[in-house]
């Protein structure tokens, strides 16, 4: 077996991942606050395992299309700054990234499930597999890749590693992982014979410029500020929408003729988000079977991702004028949304008296509606105003239904209970 030993200087790392390049731990949950380095040190050990020959990673993300400009681009810059094209042949059409030994890095989408069931490393089994964003996924997801993991070599040791921002303490992975060990969030650390743990924030990044670290230091939503700043599981406090649940469907999408799409621009720290729902105005219920949420699309990009969903009317942040006329230049049917006096309260007013019903594989609709919380005052109580954070797709929401809120009177809403 060709072995390729990759000789790059120790200052390349940030000093708290070291210890774990030769983790063989067989599941490794490295997460923390925003901005810690943890998925790039992950992309750096791949970069280095699969050099030295013996292992293979499914490198894999919720949604396949936010592979691209995430993991993939994380992996392919490493491997350019390092120096090792020479050795590595990158197939960006693929995402399938194969060393000169034969070994193999290949990026998958879990919403794809016949491409994971099929697919196999052109040398050896799969060794590892790295879920990012781990928290967008379901347990059914993870434990089926765990399954993908049997058999071959078992004298060449299997890692599953999650990575991810823990946004709240009620997740699954809360409970599978951490509530048998009675994880406190001032550990930094936990390892037994078949699970490790690393806590990382900020601090532990030291690549990041004062900028970067005076933007987190400064978060003054308290949820935020743990969350995100100091990489604590997430508790919230009053949550704006509680009028929503999970279904499959699936099934059910060539009913869905009573169509509103809606879209928020977004393009570098921000993302474009565009949400396809269907109205079932009798039942006042709202079916959400569709996202695009995703960094980097420029206006032709986007055009193209919107298109392939859906030829229906498009309602969009009206501020863009630019670019909405560039989307119907493309073949987009979008239109600016008519924004009024306290037009995000008024259409928040509106959603909480719908049911709202989202499909599984909607994973970033279902974060935003768990994160979107009341702000509040000094004493915690709630105040009518939302903390203008991850509400992307709930902006692009309200845009959608602009049209369906004429003449309802917020006054007519259930008093306000936080």
């Amino acid at each position: 077996m060709k072995s390729y030993e990759i000789n790059v200087d120790a200052d390349v790392f940030n000093s708290a991942y070291v210890p774990h390049l030769n983790n063989f731990t067989r599941t490794q949950i490295i997460y923390g606050g925003s901005s810690s380095g943890k998925s790039w040190f992950i992309a750096e050990r791949a970069v280095i395992d699969v050099a030295r020959g013996g292992r293979n990673y499914l490198i894999c993300r919720q949604v396949a299309r936010t592979i691209k400009t995430s993991v993939f681009a994380q992996v392919v810059r490493i491997i350019r700054e390092w120096g090792l094209l020479d050795i590595f042949t990158i197939n960006k059409s693929d995402y399938v990234i194969t060393c000169a030994n034969g070994y193999q890095m290949i990026f998958v989408g879990l919403d794809d499930v016949e491409k994971i069931k099929s697919i196999v490393p052109a040398k050896g089994a799969w060794t590892d597999i790295w879920i990012e964003e781990a928290t967008e996924t379901d347990r059914a997801s993870v434990k089926q890749l765990e399954k993908r993991q049997r058999g071959g070599d078992e004298s060449t040791p299997k890692r599953m590693t999650l990575s991810f921002n823990p946004i709240l303490q009620t997740h699954w992975i809360y409970d599978d992982y951490f509530k048998g060990i009675s994880w406190v969030d001032d550990q930094t650390e936990y390892k037994s014979d078949n699970l490790s743990v690393l806590k990382t924030w900020y601090i532990h990044n030291r690549f990041l410029t004062p900028d970067d670290i005076r933007d987190l230091e400064n978060e003054t939503d308290p949820y935020y500020h743990s969350v995100y700043t100091l990489g604590k599981w997430g508790v919230l406090g009053h949550v704006i929408f509680n009028n929503w649940r999970v279904e499959d469907l699936s099934e059910m999408r060539d009913q869905f003729t009573n169509r509103r799409v809606g879209l928020d621009f977004g393009f570098s720290s921000d993302p474009a988000a565009v949400v396809l729902t269907h109205y079932d105005r009798t039942r006042n219920k709202i079916y959400v079977f569709d996202e695009i949420y995703q960094t980097g699309l420029t206006n032709d990009e986007l055009a193209i991702e919107v298109s392939r969903l859906t030829g229906d009317m498009v309602t969009c942040d009206s501020s863009e004028p630019k670019s909405i006329q560039e989307l119907n230049r493309y073949g987009v049917h979008a239109v600016g949304a008519k924004k009024g006096k306290d037009s995000v309260n008024f259409g928040i007013d509106w959603l909480k008296r719908q049911e709202i019903i989202i499909d599984a594989g909607c994973i970033n609709m279902r974060n935003e509606l768990s994160q979107y919380k009341w702000k509040e005052d000094a004493g915690g109580n709630a105040l009518k105003i939302p903390v203008d954070r991850n509400n992307h797709l709930i902006d692009a929401l309200r845009y959608a239904y602009e049209n369906d809120m004429e003449g309802f009177s917020p006054r007519s809403v259930i008093a306000f209970a936080g």
